[in-house]
């Protein structure tokens, strides 16, 4: 049967939109960022062979616990600002291979090019948030600028963190009940930072990368990118009141667990003081 044009499936759209509105926003500068989105077989079939591989590419990473799972990612060294333009050489759909150590690909990454740097560290915390959220697709990795800067100027205690973050916008509680989670400066790319960055990942969606970003996870784009752009406002009215002057009023704590109650949402344990 005649294969549809990838280019009209709803997961390349939602990539090409995606990495388009990241760098729209400034969050993703020259090649910084990176996307990796769990597909399903279904969802490939109708454009493309899942028994056509171009190539294989091998991997610094044991990801036997994903083998046989179909990925759309973003490639490394690409720009977001390009994706759009031309998706077949800044994205790739791929199948991790039975021996856990090798990639197939599917379709993209023309010329050679490779999935991202940071696939170790995405792989890791599929795996971890499967592990507690069977229906988790998306990772999301950003330098969302109002976050990053916060990482220089707040204390880099959990608690500390997600209580400011709180306290800056009604919406953020009910978004991100579970809170930040805080790793501590590491190199990016390594397997080391993706098993820091996994661990986390089995408490809370968000992770941040003290001096560098932010890792989101979620079931679809929309949560996702939904989760960093709530966390990403909070920090950017941080930036504002401390630019204005001392604070003279926030939500309290007895207001944020009237919140937590209207919404259904539990804050994470020993964070609120009521």
């Amino acid at each position: 049967m005649k294969k549809i044009d990838i280019l009209q499936a709803n997961f390349v759209q939602e990539m090409m939109e995606t990495t388009a509105n990241l760098y729209r926003l400034g969050w993703d500068e020259r090649n910084g960022g990176n996307i990796s989105y769990l597909l399903t077989e279904e969802e490939i079939l109708p454009f493309i062979d899942p028994q056509s591989v171009l190539r294989e590419i091998p991997m610094i990473f044991d990801a036997t616990a994903l083998a046989g799972k179909y990925f759309i990612v973003t490639g490394s060294g690409k720009y977001f600002k390009n994706v759009a333009a031309h998706p077949a050489e800044n994205l790739g759909v791929i199948r991790v291979k039975e021996d856990g150590q090798t990639l197939e690909l599917l379709w993209g990454l023309e010329n050679g090019a490779v999935p991202t740097s940071e696939l170790p560290s995405h792989f890791m915390s599929h795996i971890a948030r499967l592990s507690v959220d069977p229906e988790n697709r998306i990772i999301m990795h950003n330098h969302a600028s109002h976050l990053l800067a916060m990482s220089f100027t707040h204390e880099l205690d959990e608690r500390s963190f997600t209580r400011t973050l709180w306290q800056m916008c009604t919406e953020c509680l009910v978004v991100f009940p579970e809170g930040v989670s805080i790793i501590p400066w590491m190199v990016p790319g390594t397997n080391e930072i993706g098993e820091a960055t996994a661990a986390k990942m089995k408490e809370t969606r968000l992770v941040l990368w003290p001096q560098h970003g932010i890792y989101g996870a979620g079931k679809d784009m929309d949560e996702v990118f939904g989760l960093i752009e709530t966390a990403e406002k909070a920090a950017e009215v941080y930036t504002y009141v401390k630019a204005q002057g001392p604070i003279l009023q926030t939500i309290t704590d007895e207001n944020l667990k009237k919140l937590a109650d209207a919404f259904k949402v539990t804050p994470r344990a020993g964070y609120l003081e009521v």
